[in-house]
């Protein structure tokens, strides 16, 4: 194969450049590496007992809520990294758990990907997929501009193999509100890993979101626009992580292409752009698919 093609890529570009939701919820969402379409309506709080809820679908219920709250590690934080958790859960505005989704994808390339969130975001540049600006501005933070007037600044807070939690604190400033909202926002992502008999492994991933806006936007943004701030949510989250498996399959079958994009890559640090070409020969020397063809094992 000559050029790059990375797999099942929707052609999204337009509507990113031209939504002017972008708040410091979409944002946030689209930095963990937030692509199939889907809107993800939300789970009622009111359901009927007995009725249980969809989980590959969007949730705001109280009981969601409530088991969201206990899957957060507070007893594995430092006491910096707690105060800024409480000072979102304190006074929630807006929580949403976003649609669970399952992909094909190497476990060690999409660790790396969650973790580096800036070299997802510069692939799309490269890509031409998305204009967002994310740039890593030390070990664990990262400072986020998009075109539309959202600012924001990211820090993982705590990373283990299966749980991330994500701080973010910004500002929209544009045509959606008079005034600028700051706001701040939680997100923990939760993973499972599952190998099959194939030798594939699958990976569930599952993102809750509390957001905290200040109380000048709070009631715009709760009763006017949670509806469509959330469906955009939901369809950046989806899109992001089928965009890894997308990216995983792509490494496999053509890995020399995607160790040139990684070349490609100016606005992440150098020893993360040789880190994504050493793991895209990695998932090349063990996939299954390269094995059937050549007739090795992997």
């Amino acid at each position: 194969m000559g050029g790059l093609q990375v797999h099942a890529v929707p052609d999204c570009a337009a509507s990113r450049r031209k939504s002017s939701v972008h708040s410091t919820i979409v944002v946030a969402v689209v930095l963990l590496a937030g692509f199939s379409v889907g809107s993800g309506r939300a789970v009622r709080a009111d359901m009927p007992s007995g009725v249980r809820p969809n989980p590959f679908r969007a949730s705001t219920s109280r009981a969601t809520r409530q088991s969201a709250l206990r899957a957060i590690p507070i007893d594995k934080l430092d006491a910096r990294a707690k105060a800024k958790v409480c000072s979102v859960l304190s006074n929630v505005s807006v929580f949403r758990r976003m649609p669970i989704r399952v992909i094909d994808c190497d476990p060690s390339l999409y660790l790396f990907l969650v973790r580096h969130p800036d070299v997802v975001v510069n692939i799309w540049e490269v890509l031409d997929i998305s204009r967002l600006q994310l740039r890593q501005v030390g070990p664990e933070t990262y400072r986020v501009a998009e075109s539309v007037g959202t600012l924001a600044a990211v820090e993982f807070l705590y990373s283990s193999h299966d749980t991330h939690i994500i701080y973010a604190e910004g500002s929209y400033e544009g045509s959606l509100f008079a005034r600028p909202v700051k706001g701040r926002c939680l997100m923990v992502l939760k993973t499972g890993y599952i190998r099959e008999t194939d030798d594939r492994y699958y990976i569930t991933s599952r993102l809750d979101v509390f957001l905290n806006v200040e109380h000048s936007g709070v009631e715009l943004l709760t009763k006017a626009f949670q509806p469509l701030i959330g469906k955009v949510a939901d369809t950046n989250f989806v899109q992001s992580v089928a965009f890894l498996g997308s990216l995983s399959r792509t490494a496999e079958v053509n890995c020399r292409g995607v160790q040139r994009l990684a070349g490609r890559l100016a606005h992440v640090r150098p020893e993360n752009r040789l880190r994504l070409a050493e793991l895209a020969a990695e998932v090349a020397g063990k996939s299954p698919l390269v094995a059937i063809r050549t007739g090795t094992k992997p």
